[in-house]
């Protein structure tokens, strides 16, 4: 019997709840969308659709809901499970750092480690978060890191480039959002290739890095992410070996070239050992991000 045909029974918040965690559990989805349970993103998908404020659950869970209020739920679950899509495009927004930013399936949900590190100017590296005229976001997708690097360093003008022009579409979007169209200009670019003549005083790049054999086993959440933006030929590093060859000549004296690399510190480090890497604690440790200077380059 599908599940899905017999919820009569349903009533509340807490009633839907418990039904969503069921089928997610049943189902085997994957999250790291922006939660990592299946308790969590039920209730994320719950409180966005009901229109309600996502970090106050428990003052809803008992709020009968309306016939048409547990439809559209149940359709939001059931293209969850159906569908295998990443929430972020079931309720089109994804938050990174405290922020709200729009996403859709042009451009990867937003998660990176450099957020965090924005979010303390790239603190002790960057001495003076003020004196910071010019930065570049390569590889920017949404426009998330372009946007929390305006914030972060308050006189700096932001370059924000990207193959896509899908995703600079999203990222247009995003930075009107918040305001910031004067400050941040988008630059449909293969990485450098557009950039001639321009140089920075930091540049931040989240570019693709997902090796060849993970790309193979990724699972249907990942997979409905845009393919550009996830894999970087064989070992991952594609991207980064382009980058870290063009940066020094769009770097300012003194600037600096901060990438994230997902799970390839030690390919990395094989590949480029005369690089003096300087390896960026976050979150989740001190192996996905790297810092260089100009003159290391």
């Amino acid at each position: 019997m599908n599940p899905f045909d017999d919820t009569e029974s349903l009533i509340t918040v807490r009633d839907w709840l418990r039904f969503a965690v069921s089928r997610f559990n049943e189902a085997k989805l994957v999250f790291g969308h922006g939660s990592d349970n299946a308790f969590d993103e039920a209730a994320y998908l719950i409180l966005s659709t009901l229109h309600l404020p996502l970090d106050r659950l428990e003052p809803f869970l008992d709020a009968s809901l309306t016939h048409g209020e547990s439809e559209k739920i149940q359709a939001v679950i059931e293209r969850r499970v159906r569908d295998r899509v990443p929430a972020a495009y079931i309720t089109g927004e994804a938050w990174l750092a405290g922020h709200r930013f729009r996403v859709d399936e042009r451009v990867i949900v937003p998660r990176s480690f450099i957020a965090e590190l924005l979010a303390e100017h790239l603190a002790p590296w960057v001495e003076d978060a003020d004196a910071v005229s010019s930065v570049l976001d390569l590889c920017t997708g949404s426009g998330c890191l372009a946007i929390l690097a305006a914030q972060a360093f308050p006189n700096a003008h932001v370059d924000a480039a990207d193959l896509s022009k899908d995703a600079l579409a999203v990222a247009a979007q995003n930075v009107a959002d918040y305001g910031l169209g004067k400050r941040i200009d988008l630059i449909e670019s293969d990485l450098f290739a557009a950039l001639n003549g321009r140089s920075y005083d930091v540049i931040i790049s989240n570019p693709p890095y997902v090796n060849a054999e993970s790309v193979a086993a990724l699972p249907p959440e990942y997979l409905a992410e845009p393919a550009l933006a996830l894999g970087s030929g064989e070992d991952g590093l594609d991207a980064t070996r382009q980058i870290l060859a063009a940066a020094r000549a769009h770097l300012n004296p003194g600037g600096m070239l901060v990438v994230e690399i997902g799970h390839n510190r030690d390919a990395l480090e094989a590949a480029c050992p005369t690089l003096p890497f300087t390896w960026l604690d976050t979150e989740g440790g001190s192996q996905f991000v790297f810092l260089l200077r100009r003159e290391d380059l």
